[in-house]
C-alpha cells in the first residue's frame, strides 16, 4: 500500500468518526465549538503520530502476551505531553478540554491503529497512517463543532455571524444537538457516497450454477 493511500485511507475511505464511528464520546462531548473540536482533534493526532512512530519501532521486541499493556503505556507517555503543552501555552483549550485530554489514553481510535496498523507496519507508514487518521478525525470534529456553533450560538470560531439579529437553537450545544448533528452528518454521507452494488452472473463457477439458478426461480439455495 503507497503511502499517499494511507494518508488517504484515514482522511476519507475509514474516517475514524464518519466511516468506523470509533471515538464517539469525545465528539459528541467537546464539539460544542469548531476550536474545541480542533483542539481535541490535533492532540489526538500528535498522540496517534508518536504513539504509532514508537509501537512500529518496537514492535519486534513487545511480546504478544503484554502488546495491550505496553501500547497504553507507550500511549500514556504522549498523552501526558500534550497535557503539559496544552496547559502551559493554550489553558483556555485545555481547561475546555477537561477530562477527555487524559482520556485519549484509551480512545479506541489511537489503541485500533496501534493494534491494527503499527504493530505490523514500518515506522514511516505508521507515521503518516497516524497523520491520516488525525486529520480525518480533526476534519469530523471541526465540521460537528462548527455547525452546532453557528446554529447553536449564531458564531463560528468565535465570530458573531448574525449580530443582534441572531436567534440561536440553543439546543444544538446541548447533548442532543450533538446527537442529531452526527446523526445528520453521517446519513448524508452515506446517502451521497453509497456504492450501488450490481449483481452478476456466477456461471464460471459449476459447482453452484444449479443452486443459483434454482434461488433465482424461488427455490432456496444451500
Amino acid at each position: 500500500m503507497s503511502l499517499l493511500k494511507v494518508l488517504k485511507n484515514g482522511i476519507v475511505d475509514e474516517n475514524p468518526t464518519f466511516r468506523l464511528v470509533l471515538g464517539t464520546c469525545p465528539t459528541l462531548a467537546v464539539t460544542t465549538s469548531a476550536i474545541n473540536g480542533i483542539g481535541m482533534g490535533v492532540s489526538t493526532m500528535v498522540v496517534l503520530i508518536g504513539s504509532n512512530m514508537v509501537i512500529s519501532m518496537l514492535r519486534k521486541f513487545i511480546p504478544s502476551k503484554v502488546r495491550i499493556p505496553a501500547y497504553v503505556t507507550i500511549i500514556a507517555g504522549f498523552v501526558t505531553i500534550v497535557q503539559m503543552l496544552l496547559k502551559a501555552y493554550v489553558p483556555s483549550i485545555d481547561k475546555a478540554l477537561g477530562i477527555f485530554i487524559p482520556l485519549i489514553v484509551v480512545n479506541c481510535i489511537i489503541l485500533a491503529r496501534a493494534e491494527a496498523f503499527a504493530s505490523k507496519n514500518t515506522v514511516v507508514a505508521s507515521a503518516i497512517d497516524g497523520l491520516g487518521m488525525g486529520i480525518g478525525f480533526t476534519l469530523a470534529l471541526f465540521a460537528i463543532g462548527s455547525v452546532r456553533e453557528i446554529l447553536g450560538n449564531g458564531s463560528i470560531l468565535g465570530l458573531d455571524l448574525f449580530g443582534a439579529a441572531a436567534n440561536p437553537a440553543i439546543v444544538m450545544i446541548l447533548p442532543p444537538g450533538g446527537f442529531l448533528t452526527f446523526g445528520i452528518i453521517i446519513g448524508l454521507l452515506n446517502r451521497f457516497t453509497s456504492v450501488k452494488i450490481t449483481k452478476t452472473s456466477c456461471s464460471s463457477c459449476d459447482g453452484c450454477v444449479g443452486q443459483c439458478n434454482s434461488a433465482s426461480k424461488g427455490g432456496t439455495a444451500i
